[in-house]
C-alpha cells in the first residue's frame, strides 16, 4: 500500500520577516519579507534584466545594483548568491 503523501511543512526560520540593507533593498524592496521572497524577487530581478551568463546559466553577472549585493564580484554562483544575500540580511 502506497504511503500518504504529506505536505512538507516550511522552514520556519525561512519564513521569519527579514529586512534587508540598503544595498540590497534596491533590488528587492525595503521592505521586510521572509528568505524565501527575497530569492524569489531576486530571481525576477535578474531575469527581467537578462543578467544569467548565456554560456553558464548557473552563473549571475552582476550589474550596478547586484554588484553591491555581491560584494564587487562581477559574476557569481547561484549558491554563492544565496550565502552572499545573506550577509545584506537582518532581522526585522
Amino acid at each position: 500500500m502506497a504511503k500518504a503523501k504529506t505536505k512538507r511543512k516550511p522552514n520556519p526560520a525561512f519564513m521569519k520577516p527579514m529586512k534587508p540593507d540598503a544595498a540590497l533593498a534596491k533590488v528587492v524592496g525595503a521592505e521586510p519579507k521572509p528568505r524565501t521572497e527575497v530569492t524569489k524577487k531576486l530571481w525576477e530581478y535578474i531575469k527581467k534584466n537578462n543578467l544569467q551568463n548565456p554560456q553558464n546559466k548557473r552563473n549571475i553577472v552582476a550589474d550596478a545594483n547586484l554588484k553591491a549585493v555581491f560584494d564587487g564580484k562581477a559574476e557569481v554562483s547561484m549558491f554563492e548568491m544565496t550565502k552572499l544575500v545573506n550577509g545584506h540580511m537582518s532581522e526585522a
